[in-house]
């Protein structure tokens, strides 16, 4: 594999990074379900620590997948 194999282009590094957003966007329909949850009592309190673990969780993947997260 060549130096240049693993360079991306600026158009399709502005790509990878929307499509990072729009997977995180996704996550606060979840995040706020969890709190109007436990504010009604619906759920316990813990489920605020299960959601935030959870978009960490993606956060990392998503950063993992993306070639270590190298910004230039």
């Amino acid at each position: 594999m060549s130096h240049n194999d693993t360079q991306q282009e600026p158009g399709s590094r502005r790509h990878s990074h929307l499509a990072h957003v729009w997977v995180m966007l996704m996550c606060v329909p979840m995040v706020v379900i969890v709190i109007a949850l436990v504010a009604t009592g619906g759920i316990g309190a813990g489920f605020i620590l299960a959601a935030v673990m959870c978009v960490a969780m993606i956060a990392m993947m998503m950063r993992m997948m993306s070639g270590g997260g190298e910004r230039r």
